[in-house]
């Protein structure tokens, strides 16, 4: 068998897998979820909730992505490692 239809045999759902899953959709489900967040109250430096809430998001979006990534590459890293090693024994 290639190298190329070892890797692209069946997904795999793992652990990690799952918190990259939702490290990624969290922020969706934050921002669309408009109830949750529709309302002036509290007030923070004198911007009302919705604004800040939604700018918060911003800085929370970018570490949940940057901890996916680094998840992801570590992940793929460690599928390359079995791979190699399991084709240098046979």
């Amino acid at each position: 068998m290639s190298d190329a239809s070892d890797v692209t045999k069946a997904a795999v759902v793992t652990p990690v897998r799952v918190v990259i899953a939702l490290c990624l959709i969290a922020p969706f489900v934050a921002m669309l979820w408009v109830g949750s967040y529709a309302k002036t109250d509290p007030v923070f430096i004198g911007i009302p909730f919705f604004y800040w809430y939604q700018m918060l998001w911003v800085l929370i979006s970018t570490a949940l992505t940057m901890t996916a990534y680094q998840l992801w590459e570590r992940d793929q890293r460690t599928r390359k490692a079995r791979s190699t090693a399991g084709g240098a024994q046979r």
